[in-house]
């Protein structure tokens, strides 16, 4: 028999046919990705998230760290905020975002600040990043910010550069996901001037 009329292998097609489905089905991951702490990754993905709402999508903030930046918090009083899960930590109880009430409410976009976080013992996924995971494999679209310094590839060559040793980290498996990287940039001498106001964490 010619090669021409073999029978494709149908679990290999079934198989392709799956991955092809969940690969449509999966949530988009979007990056504001910034150089340094206070250039602005925060504000400009609530600006984008307000645009988006305008355009008519299903918009929710999972987790927003305003640092008390009044410019920041009046966009957040814009938009759904879904409450956080207090968790329970030795004398004190941690605001973390509660993964199981983003699912339950299933935005189209969700925004979740500092992917590279560590989240609080008892949580259950060990980092932030794994909780957006958990969002896009459930179809749910997220923004998210993260500064350079934490891909785990650059860690080193940072701790040499600055001669400090960057604990939370992100894989750059999460980059590769990305549909979408926007550089949030911002001149030294501009950012220098935040920094004097008060207005870099």
């Amino acid at each position: 028999m010619s090669e021409e009329h073999v029978r494709p292998n149908p679990d290999s097609l079934l198989a392709h046919v799956q991955a092809e489905e969940a690969r449509q089905a999966r949530g988009k991951l979007k990056i504001f990705l910034g150089y340094a702490a206070g250039v602005g990754k925060t504000f400009a993905m609530l600006e984008a998230a307000h645009q988006r709402r305008a355009e008519g999508v299903d918009v929710v903030v999972g987790y927003i760290e305003t640092h008390s930046r009044a410019e920041t918090e009046a966009l957040v009083s814009h938009l759904e905020v879904i409450p956080r899960r207090g968790v329970a930590y030795r004398t004190t109880v941690l605001p973390e975002m509660d993964v199981d009430a983003v699912l339950a409410r299933r935005p189209q976009l969700a925004l979740v600040d500092e992917l590279a976080h560590t989240n609080a013992p008892g949580s259950r996924h060990p980092k932030r990043y794994l909780d957006v995971e958990e969002l896009l494999a459930a179809g749910i679209n997220v923004y998210t910010t993260m500064n350079i310094q934490h891909l785990e590839s650059l860690n080193d060559a940072v701790a040499q550069i600055t001669g400090i040793e960057v604990r939370e980290k992100v894989p750059d498996s999460v980059l590769d996901e990305a549909s979408e990287i926007e550089v949030v940039d911002l001149p030294p001498p501009e950012l220098l001037q935040r920094l004097q106001d008060g207005k870099v964490y």
